[in-house]
Order: C-alpha cells, then sequence, then structure tokens
C-alpha cells in the first residue's frame, strides 16, 4: 500500500507476476509444489490463493503476498506485521499463519529483471483463512455487536503487543490510515457527480470540524 501522495510512482512499483513466477516462487522459496494457482484483488502489492499438491499434514492452501518495491525497501514493516500476525493467532483469534521459507525466515527478498532494471520484491506466505466478506452477508444487529466485540477485544489484545520495530507502521500521510480521511479529496474525482460523492463530502467537511480539532485527545 501507498501513502497517497506517490500514487503516479507507485502504480510503477506494483508487482506484475505471472502465475507460473508465482508457482516458481511457491516451489523455490517455500519448498512447496503447487497444484493451482489464483490472483486475487489487491491494491499496491500482489497476491495469488494457491492450491499445493496434498502433503501427509499441514494446509493446502495458501495466500502469496508479494510486496511493491517500496515496501519492500522497508522490511521492519512487514516484520511488524508478520509479528501481529502471529501475536494474535496465539491470543486466539482466527488469524492466518505465517509461513517460513526454506531458510528458515518470514519472508524472502526476490530480484527480477525487467529488461531496463532489476527490481526486488519482498515475498511472504499466509495460510488461507477461509470465510465471506462481511459485503456477501446480509446485516443485523446481532451480527454488528459481534463484529464491534471482536474489534474491542482486537484492540485490548493489541495494547499488550511490543516489538522493538513498532514505530515501522506510523507512516505518515498514509491513506489507510483513519486520521487521514482529508487526503481522500484528491480522489473525489472517482465518484463523478452524483449522491455518493456528496456523502462522503459531507463526511470529509464533518471530519474536519469534529475530529482533526480533537486527534490530539484520542488514544492512537
Amino acid at each position: 500500500m501507498s501513502s497517497g501522495n506517490d500514487r503516479q510512482s507507485e502504480a510503477l512499483s506494483k508487482p506484475t507476476f505471472s502465475e507460473e513466477q508465482a508457482s516458481a516462487l511457491m516451489e523455490s522459496v517455500f519448498g512447496l509444489k503447487v497444484s493451482k494457482v489464483q490472483p486475487l484483488p489487491s491494491y499496491d502489492d500482489q497476491n495469488f490463493h494457491v492450491y499445493i499438491t496434498k502433503t501427509k499434514d499441514g494446509p493446502t492452501e495458501y495466500i502469496l503476498k508479494i510486496s511493491n518495491t517500496k515496501t519492500s525497501k522497508n522490511p521492519d514493516l512487514i516484520e511488524v506485521q508478520n509479528h501481529i500476525v502471529m501475536f494474535l493467532k496465539a491470543a486466539g483469534f482466527p488469524t492466518a499463519s505465517v509461513c517460513r521459507t526454506k531458510g528458515d525466515n518470514t519472508t524472502s527478498l526476490v530480484s527480477v529483471d525487467s529488461g531496463s532494471e532489476i527490481k526486488s520484491y519482498l515475498v511472504r506466505l499466509l495460510t488461507y483463512l477461509p470465510g465471506r466478506p462481511i459485503a456477501e452477508i446480509p446485516i443485523s444487529p446481532q451480527l454488528l455487536y459481534e463484529i464491534g466485540k471482536l474489534a474491542a477485544n482486537l484492540d485490548k489484545t493489541l495494547e499488550k503487543f511490543h516489538h522493538p520495530k513498532l514505530s515501522s507502521l506510523h507512516r505518515e500521510n498514509f491513506i489507510w490510515n483513519l486520521k487521514n480521511v482529508p487526503l481522500l479529496e484528491k480522489y473525489l474525482y472517482a465518484l463523478g457527480q452524483n449522491r455518493n460523492r456528496e456523502i462522503v463530502e459531507q463526511v470529509i467537511h464533518l471530519f474536519k470540524e469534529e475530529v482533526m480539532t480533537k486527534l490530539s485527545h484520542f488514544r492512537e
């Protein structure tokens, strides 16, 4: 994922691995023989849903994640993310498992010759976590309650998480950080001229007036 200020340059850094290359990575980096691979939606990175040839034990479905060139230069960020996933799993949350490479690491930096230059990408592997997106499920008060309860438990649990490189998560102008809602104004054009745009504009305006002025009082 990128900050939003570097969208044009970041568009060039998104990985463009083919399904065949993804299969080759699975075998060379993780020692797993692929039987099927499917591309998944992604933003600035690249994701694949990978099925492996069944083994005696262990999972047969994985998510192969290939970071963009900018994120790949910040391995501390990916390391902290991996440790958070492992921490939450140990605490009993329904998360994926972080897989190790043949060299017993949680990530691997692979280099690809694009013809004009050599680009490096951080690669990691997670077990596949089956489920359905909330958007595909009828919303009910009970479901919203369960989501809120899970979010609260997640928040309380993460208060206990410590890592020497935790500061790598704090990225300025990162559009996925909720305190950076005003940065979304530059993308309003994508909505055209309709009711949805009016709603988004109202939310951003209220955020500036009601939230930005009080940010210093909120726990982060």
